[in-house]
């Protein structure tokens, strides 16, 4: 029972609802039959006087002579014209025939907009013209610039109607000699009806049609040719090339001769404002671009790859999809341009959307660049071992947000790009030599022979190391520091690993503890030290040892005092053991020796 009693209610309330619908409709259809016969009122009733062609009115004028005209009825276009004090070889049996030209200028070179053309019969009376004048357009020829007027002049009766100006009638001639059809364009719309589509006669299209498709084929066949000899490689590179060149470049080529065709049999305004568009242009060009994006990035991959820097190829994703991003935009804003958008207003939308896009996304866009930067400059790559900042590491990864370094702890620190590209880098991994460069200070107790013996052994030692660089190797005495006789070592050690380069300078520092001893003197440290007794610190007898070295070396000439001479530290190149005599390694290598 309660079901039966739901189904009643729903019931009624569809048929409440049909009936609601039913009156607005009703109501609507009365309002739209009452706005209608509003409409056909003002219509039915004349604007300005009354006249049998509808001529009280520079609109009505107008409107009237381009409906008679586009009927073919030129007699009845003729009641348009103003054929009053025409200039001689012209007169009122020309009529027809000047009606009939009138009407081809202004299809193929004024377009017309009836709304802005006035409806009072007095005309405008603020366009800068004779009160008895309105402006229809004007028209630009190679000679002079021809206004197209409307005239108010007196009918039969007197009374004052509009009709194109007898000064507009005499320049047709002139007119239609810049504007009108050639002999053969003359002889086909004859031959073909009088029917006209978006400016053009029923000749015209089928012209058209044909040089569409002979269009067609002459871009076809330069395309196909080109394409041929391209797909004879048999690459990848080639492959792309020869779509590309049957796809978008074809297009384009076949658009551009269209282009030329319909320039070729007329324009007309309606043709021309269409042209101007250029859509079916635009997208081929917008398409022929981001084809050549592809090719141009694949082309970089390929390049890349050659020189060994694939790890760049990360970044071309992202540059191509912004580049293709960019030819879009473009494309739509010249697009909008050529249908007549004000494309300052967009761009004046862009940029503040910009604006607050740049804005929001500035940090990911830092790290992009500075990801690009470290990609494109390299000061470190992947593996590298370099010191960033205050930290020690080996870098791991770079991506396009940040770097990833696993430090000496063998902990991660991820650094963003935009912030480690701008930190001080020091590659380790780009070092072709590690230098050298101990600061040896000695006792002033030690005497200028023994320094003299130090510098010239040292000196030797350096020459003869086969692990150090003998150009620019050199040691000097520097001066005199606080607590010490200050000696300064500068060589470069052949190798690039740190760690190899630990065990040569710990080599050189042996040797250099060495030579020290040897010359009676020793290191001194940075303390104030009340002398009691001579301690073994100074050793006499090695000093004197040292002295007459030093002696003999001047006797000799051999005291090679500031520098050594080129034939010396030829003979003292690689002329020392390393590893030195007793390590495992020179014992191995004695093995091999003998």
């Amino acid at each position: 029972m309660s079901a039966m009693v739901r189904i009643g209610d729903r019931f009624r309330f569809l048929s409440h609802f049909a009936t609601l619908i039913l009156i607005g409709f009703l109501m609507g259809n009365t309002a739209l039959a009452q706005s209608a016969e509003e409409q056909e009122a003002k219509i039915s009733r004349p604007l300005g006087p009354v006249d049998e062609f509808d001529r009280g009115v520079p609109h009505t004028t107008l409107e009237g002579f381009l409906e008679a005209a586009r009927d073919g009825d030129y007699e009845r276009a003729t009641q348009y014209l103003d054929l009053r004090n025409l200039p001689r070889g012209l007169d009122k049996s020309d009529g027809s025939e000047l009606a009939r030209k009138l009407k081809i200028v202004l299809d193929r070179a004024l377009l017309i907009d009836l709304d802005l053309v006035s409806t009072d019969p007095e005309g405008y009376a603020d366009d800068g013209l004779p009160s008895y004048n309105d402006s229809v357009g004007r028209l630009k020829t190679p000679d002079k610039t021809v206004d197209i007027l409307l005239q108010r002049v007196p009918r039969e009766d007197r009374v004052f109607i509009w009709k194109f100006s007898n000064r507009t009638v005499a320049e047709i001639p002139h007119l239609y000699e810049h504007f009108g059809y050639r002999p053969l364009e003359e002889t086909l719309s004859k031959v073909f009806p009088d029917f006209v589509f978006l400016g053009w006669q029923i000749w015209q299209w089928v012209v058209f049609l044909l040089l569409i498709a002979l269009a067609y084929l002459a871009a076809l066949l330069p395309t196909w040719l080109i394409a041929l000899l391209l797909s004879r490689k048999d690459t990848e590179r080639s492959r792309r090339l020869a779509q590309f060149v049957s796809g978008p470049i074809r297009i384009i080529l076949w658009l551009l001769l269209i282009r030329q065709a319909g320039y070729f049999i007329g324009v007309s305004v309606t043709m021309r404002a269409l042209y101007r568009a250029g859509t079916l242009l635009i997208i081929a060009f917008a398409w022929a671009a981001l084809r050549s994006i592809d090719l141009l990035v694949g082309l970089l991959a390929e390049r890349l790859s050659e020189k060994g820097r694939d790890d760049l190829t990360v970044l071309l994703p992202t540059v191509t999809n912004g580049l293709k991003v960019l030819v879009i935009l473009v494309t739509v804003l010249v697009w909008l341009d050529n249908i007549g958008f004000r494309v300052t207003t967009v761009l004046a939308g862009l940029g503040i959307g910009g604006l607050a896009v740049a804005l929001a996304a500035q940090k990911p866009l830092e790290n992009l660049i500075g990801a690009i930067t470290l990609y494109a400059s390299r000061p470190v790559r992947v593996g590298d071992f370099c010191r960033f900042g205050d930290q020690i590491g080996t870098v791991e990864e770079i991506g396009l947000r940040s770097t990833n370094i696993r430090t000496l702890d063998h902990t991660v620190v991820s650094v963003p790009n935009a912030e480690f590209a701008n930190l001080h880098l020091d590659n380790f991994s780009k070092r072709d030599k590690i230098w050298y460069h101990p600061r040896i200070s000695l006792r002033y107790e030690t005497t200028p022979d023994q320094i003299r013996y130090i510098l010239v052994e040292i000196r030797k030692l350096l020459y003869a190391h086969p692990k150090v660089l003998a150009d620019p190797a050199r040691i000097r005495f520097i001066g005199f520091g606080a607590y010490s006789l200050d000696l300064d070592v500068f060589a470069y050690v052949d190798v690039t690993d740190y760690g190899e380069f630990l065990e040569v300078a710990e080599d050189l520092n042996l040797r250099i503890m060495d030579i020290v001893t040897e010359a009676g003197s020793s290191f001194a440290i940075p303390s104030q030290t009340t002398y009691l007794e001579r301690r073994k610190g100074f050793d006499e007898k090695l000093a004197q040892t040292a002295e007459a070295h030093v002696n003999q070396w001047k006797e000799n000439k051999e005291l090679y005092l500031p520098s050594f001479p080129e034939e010396i530290i030829a003979e003292l190149a690689g002329s020392l053991d390393y590893p030195p005599t007793g390590s495992p390694a020179a014992a191995s290598r004695g093995l091999k020796d003998e």
